[in-house]
């Protein structure tokens, strides 16, 4: 006969955290949020770690290469969605890869033969300002010169201007050498007072570029997550249909980490992808979704360096309604959570576990971190920010932006809910949506990130492995819900009014 749950099925509304002493030293900031995103063996450290425990979610509403910068600017990660073609993704991808780097291979290059057009063109095409001009036009031909903005007027300047007659030549360039590291290569920028530093070598072909916009911006935002090559690390969404085309052209385009992007991970063609993946490339792979134990383990012994927690608890998710099918996100992450210690112990390997859904509030997110996550995604969150890719829309008298599930008719990715059938959405386990602008992401992730460590502090932790190991959490009953917001008064407009 079936096989029944005694405990009801509960969700993050259901819980509370209890204080525990807070010390001294036990302030916000001294809270740290760094976690890990891959597994690692006990006493070893992962291979790729999040400075805050936020990752956006794999939907066309959210990921793209916009919200993948902005969000690995603040320590974070995008998994940018599958459901467009292999080329769109992998030139995302390619476009974080090449966003910011401390020596960056120049990617916009030209001859002296070539136009002003030729320049204009190019321009808009990859929206670079700095064109290196070299003899073959390659990324590593002997550097001639450097265009920039300030070496022509297009009200003046014909378009048919020969590059050679406007660009500023390499007798008249401040460069460095191929030998010069990347705080000497910054400090020639500061005394020179210049924006772009080429870096050549011994026979002036142009190595790399070095830009000052970059040093500024690291400067400002000290929990940006970077590669080795001070590249920001991104992930991508990839499905378990076409992965043998997909996933060459995301490791081929640079993508730090994958993720198979699946309403129910528990099946077999998960441990196919997972296991053609670890065969064929060397990149990190998580796999999902999962609400027990059983699908933990399975989804591990296939090789998954994370797994994604959460069935229907997605804000626009419509699975459970439509199949009956799902779990409570909190029932889920506590179960996964044991069977993942559980695991540590007997193997000696972590396995970081995502939660997937469920947030409703940002203390959600800190329970999550306290019932086992090691760090949570997000769609309708970080989908209300300038930086998601959908459009900001007047409605009545309220800004909102749209947010659409990757179930819904809109979004067509039947791949993400194919179980062996018909190839196509046969109906929907998404809707299409709208949620109320809140404008730029650092704001709003600062303010929630405050939230974060002010509540580990109250519970005496100033880590999130100490917050799994330490923190204390109840149930609460349905009254008590009443009573923990404001009631029995009469309200005033506040301007520090919060999610």
């Amino acid at each position: 006969m079936a096989f029944y749950y005694t405990e009801p099925s509960r969700t993050f509304n259901e819980f509370l955290l209890i204080p525990n002493l807070t010390t001294k030293d036990c302030t916000p900031a001294n809270v740290e949020l760094k976690t890990p995103i891959t597994k690692f063996n006990k006493g070893e450290q992962p291979d790729i770690s999040l400075n805050i425990p936020f990752s956006s979610a794999v939907m066309q509403s959210v990921s793209d290469h916009n919200m993948a910068i902005a969000l690995a600017r603040c320590g974070g990660i995008s998994f940018i969605f599958g459901s467009q073609s292999v080329e769109d993704q992998a030139a995302m991808v390619r476009k974080v890869k090449e966003y910011k780097a401390g020596f960056v291979v120049s990617r916009s290059n030209l001859t002296p033969e070539h136009t002003l057009k030729d320049v204009l063109e190019l321009k808009e095409k990859t929206g670079h300002s700095t064109v290196a001009i070299t003899g073959d036009g390659t990324p590593n031909g002997k550097l001639l010169g450097i265009v920039t903005s300030r070496d022509y007027r297009i009200s003046r300047d014909t378009l048919d201007k020969r590059i050679q007659d406007f660009m500023t030549p390499f007798s008249s360039l401040i460069y460095g050498k191929s030998s010069l590291t990347l705080p000497e290569a910054n400090d020639l920028i500061w005394e020179h007072k210049l924006n772009c530093l080429p870096i050549v070598d011994e026979q002036q072909n142009l190595r790399y570029l070095v830009f000052r916009k970059d040093y500024d911006a690291h400067k400002g935002n000290p929990l940006e997550l970077l590669d080795g090559n001070k590249s920001y690390i991104v992930g991508a969404g990839i499905n378990s249909k076409d992965y043998e085309e997909r996933v060459p052209a995301l490791v081929a385009a640079g993508v730090d980490i994958l993720v198979i992007d699946a309403s129910d991970g528990y099946s077999e063609w998960q441990r196919d992808t997972l296991q053609y993946v670890k065969s064929n490339f060397n990149v990190k792979i998580g796999a999902g979704n999962v609400v027990d134990r059983e699908g933990f383990l399975y989804l591990v012994e296939s090789g998954a360096d994370f797994v994604k927690v959460g069935i229907g608890g997605g804000a626009i998710c419509i699975t459970r309604e439509q199949k009956g099918i799902g779990r409570g996100q909190a029932s889920a992450l506590i179960e996964v959570a044991e069977a993942r210690e559980e695991y540590y112990k007997e193997t000696g390997i972590y396995v970081p576990i995502c939660s997937d859904g469920g947030i409703v509030h940002d203390y959600h997110i800190t329970l999550a971190l306290a019932m086992g996550a090691d760090f949570v995604m997000m769609g309708r969150y970080f989908a209300r920010f300038d930086e998601s890719p959908t459009k900001k829309l007047m409605i009545g008298n309220n800004f909102v932006k749209e947010f659409w599930g990757e179930g819904s008719n809109r979004a067509r990715n039947w791949q993400r809910y194919d179980t062996g059938g018909k190839q196509g959405l046969v109906f929907e386990e998404g809707v299409d949506s709208y949620v109320p602008y809140a404008g730029g992401l650092q704001e709003n992730l600062d303010k929630t990130i405050s939230k974060i460590k002010s509540t580990m502090s109250n519970c005496g932790t100033k880590s999130i492995a100490e917050m799994q190991q330490n923190a204390r959490i109840t149930l609460v009953s349905a009254t008590s819900l009443v009573e923990g917001g404001a009631h029995d008064v009469i309200m005033k407009e506040s301007s520090l009014s919060g999610e």
